[in-house]
């Protein structure tokens, strides 16, 4: 399961690409943080805008390093105008970008599901089943890690497996968490319990599965 993307403003229909950290030289040369699969790509979808629209720029990608691109902003030609836009974060239409794949996701698309705990059955628990809502999308190097945040854990990072998240469904505004063991303190809670009623038998441990592929991207 992958993801594409680290923000967006859905209101506006539109995705972050990318975000200017920084300025190179004195003839308006900028650095920009890519948050495309491909980092080039933050240039090849066109125009991008600010994060209200307002504003609409004409980047071309001239160079990279330490995973950063070096780009030059049509109508930007000194050091003072490209400091201006240090911070400025980079949309571009949701239509302008590749629809994701199968079992792939826009990290915007992720933001703000509700986040349930299924059942040791397979549904959906009826009591204390609701986690929170999935507040960021993280990419940390070793896999994708999505962040949840509710009155029942807290504020908890679980892997986006599709052992951790069997389910996601963007129509019900939801993904699925599973209840293993050390993943989550109400999950734990949960098998302690299944012990208990059977005597000390032990479970299934919570191994970490390979499931979903990182998307990098945009997705």
């Amino acid at each position: 399961m992958g993801t594409r993307n680290r923000g967006a403003n859905k209101d506006a229909g539109t995705i972050c690409v990318g975000v200017i950290t920084g300025v190179r030289g004195l003839k308006g040369d900028v650095w920009i943080k890519s948050f495309t699969a491909n980092p080039e790509d933050v240039a090849a979808y066109g125009p991008v805008s600010s994060q209200s629209g307002e504003r609409r720029y004409r980047i071309r990608v001239v160079g990279q390093a330490k995973g950063r691109m070096v780009a030059r902003i049509e109508g930007i030609a000194d050091r003072t105008s490209a400091e201006a836009l240090k911070g400025e974060k980079l949309f571009v239409s949701r239509d302008a970008l590749p629809a994701p794949d199968e079992d792939e996701y826009y990290h915007a698309d992720l933001i703000g599901l509700r986040a349930v705990l299924t059942g040791h059955d397979g549904d959906s628990a009826a009591e204390n089943s609701d986690l929170g809502r999935v507040r960021a999308v993280h990419e940390f190097g070793a896999g994708t890690v999505i962040e949840i945040e509710g009155p029942a854990v807290g504020n908890h990072m679980v892997p986006f497996t599709r052992e951790t998240v069997p389910m996601v469904d963007l129509s019900a505004g939801l993904l699925v968490i599973a209840p293993i063991a050390g993943l989550l303190d109400l999950a734990g809670d949960e098998e302690d319990d299944a012990r208990g009623d059977k005597g000390g038998e032990e479970t299934a441990g919570g191994q970490k599965g390979g499931g979903r592929k990182n998307g990098g991207e945009t997705k």
